[in-house]
């Protein structure tokens, strides 16, 4: 079993990634395509317009994958909502391996009994 001051390390670390997640802005899922498109001019053969650029987010709703088209400001403020919560997903990860090491270091596990003779 280890010492209680491995524990009090563990939940210093713990108490800061408590502190990284209170400091996150806003959240959301998915993920932003930027795209541009060629076209044929009919009126030039062989010349092409580019248009763009587009910027589309892909997200999940319900069960059922949605795409929705963004001005640029939007999709700034979109893409940075969804490096939040990519930044929201690694501290969990962190905090839930932490919670396990905490548990493991402060509860006793349980005691082998002896082998019952026949």
């Amino acid at each position: 079993m280890p010492t209680p001051k491995s524990s009090e390390k563990l939940w210093t670390r713990y108490d800061a990634l408590r502190v990284a997640l209170a400091g996150l802005g806003p959240i959301l899922q998915g993920s932003i395509l930027h795209r541009r498109l060629k076209r044929p001019l009919p009126s030039l053969k062989g010349k092409e317009r580019a248009y763009g650029p587009y910027y589309q987010w892909t997200q999940k709703r319900k069960g059922k994958t949605v795409n929705v088209n963004l001005s640029r400001s939007r999709a700034a403020a979109v893409s940075k909502a969804i490096q939040e919560n990519r930044r929201l997903e690694r501290l969990l990860s962190k905090m839930r391996l932490l919670s396990l090491q905490i548990v493991e270091s402060t509860t006793p596990d349980v005691s082998r009994r002896s082998a019952r003779r026949v």
